[in-house]
């Protein structure tokens, strides 16, 4: 037993080397990680850290990459308080202002005089009293107003700077971008436990019972592999229902035929190998058998498919959300984004539509090196 646990750490440590010297599979993981970082602290890096950076601005809608725009902070009818540090790491902070487009201004005694941005010709010119940009202060007299203008020019207004341009609604698209991280990154996640638990069982039990167990099994398997997996998809997710969860369910119940096929495949042939024959004349159960002593000895190739059914995952949900059975707006997707978008590709600014589309190819290449990295340095051969 000691013997066999130091082979495994040896072949650990041997898969590890190996992998780290794959270039490929390092900058996938590296990748990834980035991706898993920029997912969690995604509402304390974007500059819209409202709830699914749905801050909208109509008047700024459409705008290429690297807009800049000055607006101005107002007092909201309604009150909005601040939340606590982990809740808007969670959900975002709701703006406690309202925001203005503005292209310049100017003070007039108790006033501020503004010409609202429209679009890039058009202009209107509004009045607002400092008491409301000071949020329900007291304006002071005399000598203290002229520190009070200073004040409103230096805290609410601000220059604001859409790196990656604006959508159809003015809303800003690197916000949209880290925050629909979350989704995509979910999604595999889950799409990819549900199909390992579903696919892991079902073929460990075909390839170790074999016999009426394994022609069921694989009569399911053979079964939902004839449907086409969008169809599954899109049958699933009318069922269940449109939304966040739900899409989750639907895509990892559509992946899990492949890991039931490959682990029955690794289980046929390690019941055969002295080791596991050795459990039998010990006594022991199928279920020890196969926890303990075939499930460890075939984790390379789970990994392998799980690197790849996590890239699936990510083109699957982009393409649910697309075609609109996905996620559901205002929560930002990756595929919504481009289905919100795409017009812009034929018009003056293609990129509102082709970054997210970048982003799902960066994010599915970095899986697809690091499943080719694991399946190299996984190979028992070398």
């Amino acid at each position: 037993m000691m013997a066999d646990s130091n082979s495994r750490t040896s072949f650990g440590g041997n898969a590890w080397k190996r992998l780290r010297r794959n270039t490929g599979a390092v900058a996938g993981m590296l990748l990834i990680v980035l991706a898993v970082i920029v997912s969690i602290l995604a509402y304390v890096l974007a500059p819209d850290g409202t709830p699914y950076a749905n801050r909208m601005m109509l008047e700024t809608s459409g705008q290429k990459p690297g807009f800049r725009m000055h607006v101005l902070a107002l007092q909201q009818d309604r009150q909005i308080g601040q939340v606590g540090f982990f809740s808007r790491l969670m959900n975002g902070q709701p703006d406690t202002v309202s925001y203005i487009p503005v292209r310049n201004w100017h003070f007039s005694g108790n006033d501020i005089i503004i010409a609202r941005y429209l679009d890039e010709e058009e202009t209107v010119t509004e009045r607002y009293s400092l008491g409301r940009v000071l949020f329900a202060k007291e304006v002071p007299p005399g000598g203290r107003l002229k520190q009070w203008q200073q004040e409103i020019a230096a805290n609410r207004i601000k220059e604001r700077i859409y790196w990656l341009g604006t959508d159809k609604f003015g809303r800003d698209i690197l916000s949209r971008l880290l925050v629909g991280t979350r989704v995509s990154l979910s999604v595999g996640c889950i799409a990819v436990i549900i199909s390992l638990t579903i696919g892991i069982l079902l073929g460990a039990v075909a390839g170790y019972f074999r016999g009426v167990t394994d022609d069921v099994v694989m009569w399911l398997v053979n079964v939902i592999w004839s449907v086409p997996t969008l169809l599954l998809v899109f049958a699933i997710t009318l069922a269940l229902g449109k939304g966040f969860w739900q899409v989750f369910i639907a895509v990892g119940l559509t992946m899990w035929v492949n890991v039931a096929r490959i682990i029955r495949g690794q289980v046929l042939a390690l019941r055969e190998l002295p080791f596991i024959e050795a459990t039998r004349a010990l006594g022991f159960g199928h279920t020890r058998t196969i926890v303990k002593h075939i499930l460890p000895n075939i984790l390379g190739p789970v990994m392998v498919v799980a690197a790849g059914n996590f890239a699936t995952a990510i083109v699957v949900e982009a393409g649910l959300s697309f075609l609109g059975v996905g996620v559901q707006p205002p929560q930002p997707s990756w595929g919504l984004m481009i289905k919100e978008n795409y017009n812009f590709i034929i018009t003056h600014n293609p990129m509102l539509a082709l970054i997210p589309g970048l982003a799902i190819m960066v994010m599915v290449l970095a899986f697809n090196l690091l499943g080719n990295g694991l399946r190299d340095a996984m190979d028992v051969r070398q």
